[in-house]
Order: structure tokens, then sequence, then C-alpha cells
């Protein structure tokens, strides 16, 4: 059993305590995912904090190192998944469905899965169907290139594409919202839900500071002008190995 699944509750009983104040004034975000009905589905933030504690989001936003992006050589298969890290038979993509189901999916041979349900935080949309749900890159692959992976070797790019260490690394959204998201970062897309700002913007710079990933001036500029409404927000992390 992956360690994404062993976090997942106790991820998303902190989470919700540090982000309580931003989904009182904006309502959802994807460490409490809450419904458009008001019902709560579990998730996380990425790990913990380095030193134990966590960094407002505005601290934390400036803790990433500002550079300029560099997207020459990039390509998807520069990234493999999704991989079946610990071999109990259910790849990456499974595994966070399994993590994240508001109601828990039947599993069958080779990790196939029937039934369940899931609440896509970007849109507040409740789905029956996994094939309707992607598992996005929280920091999209390309983007993740640009901002550093570029330089990493092949084996660290998969730990990367295959992160279930860290609950907030990959999220089971809608296809729809994936799709619109596509390579961009904050400063050129958000969730449409507003209820997700918060949430979104602590699980990016979370991302970026587990992977010591950069952010060009315009990602920087947006995500503290973002944040403003997210005071009480809290970042938590921990250093990927």
């Amino acid at each position: 059993m992956s360690l994404r699944r062993l976090g997942f509750l106790s991820a998303a009983l902190l989470t919700a305590a540090t982000l309580t104040a931003c989904s009182a004034e904006s309502v959802e975000g994807d460490d409490s995912k809450p419904s458009a009905s008001g019902s709560t589905a579990p998730s996380g933030a990425p790990g913990g904090a380095p030193d134990g504690g966590g960094l407002s989001l505005a601290d934390a936003i400036k803790r990433i190192p500002v550079a300029e992006e560099k997207r020459a050589g990039y390509e998807r298969d520069s990234f493999k998944h999704w991989v079946d890290e610990d071999d109990d038979g259910c790849p990456t993509r499974q595994e966070v469905l399994i993590a994240e189901a508001v109601t828990a999916p039947q599993e069958g041979a080779r990790c196939t899965l029937s039934g369940g349900g899931w609440l896509s935080y970007y849109d507040e949309v409740e789905v029956t169907d996994a094939k309707k749900l992607d598992i996005d890159h929280m920091v999209p692959l390309a983007e993740a290139w640009d901002s550093g992976a570029h330089d990493w070797t092949p084996e660290r790019r998969e730990a990367y594409a295959n992160d279930l260490d860290a609950e907030r690394s990959l999220v089971a959204v809608t296809a729809k919202t994936n799709r619109s998201k596509a390579d961009r970062d904050p400063a050129a897309w958000m969730p449409p839900a507003q209820s997700a700002t918060c949430t979104y913007l602590v699980d990016w710079t979370a991302t970026k500071l587990r992977w010591g990933l950069s952010a060009d001036e315009t990602e920087q500029e947006a995500l503290i002008e973002l944040a403003e409404p997210c005071a009480d927000s809290v970042v938590e992390y921990e250093p990927a190995a």
C-alpha cells in the first residue's frame, strides 16, 4: 500500500485546520474539498514543513526562487508515468483515485476500479465515473521542466511524475478542467471555482517548494496578488528526497 493511502486521512485533518479561514471566505478548497451542497471529502496538503511547522502562504511564495523558464528540449515522455512503484498492482493513477474517493470504488483484478464517487475541487463537480477524471500534476510536467526539472535525472523526473508521498502533488479532477489548465501556471490559469483559490495556491506553492522548482517573475507576481485574500492559509511541505 502506498504512503499516500496511509497518510491521506491524517493530512486531511491537518489541512482542514490550517485552511479553515480561507475556506470560510471562499468556501472550497482541495484541502477540505467542500461540495456545492456543503459536504466535504478528505484531502490534504503536501507533507509537513521542514521544521515541523507551517509558513504563511505569502511567506512561502517568497521562498520560491525566481528564475527564467527554460522550455528547450521538453518532451512529455521525459517524465515516465504512470508506474506501479510499490508493486502492489495499482499504478499511480489508480492509487490517486482510491485515495481521493469520497465513496470508495471496488477494486478488481489488476486494480481495475468500478463504482465510487469523487469531488473535483477545481470546479466542484461530483463524479461517479472514474473515466471522466484526469490525474492532474499540480505543477504540470512542462512547467516543472521549465522551472528546473530540465536539469534532473530521468529517475528524479519519474519520481516527480508519480509523487504519492505528498497528498497534493497529484489530484483527481474533471478531465475538462485539467485540459483547460494544460501546462499553464497561476498567472495564466486558475480553477473556475472561486472557492478553490486558496487551496490551489497552497498546493501549487507547496509543490514548487517540495521539489525545489523556481518561478518566473510573472508567475511570482501573480501568486502574490492572488494570495491576498488567503492571509490565514498555511503552507506545509517536505522536501523531496
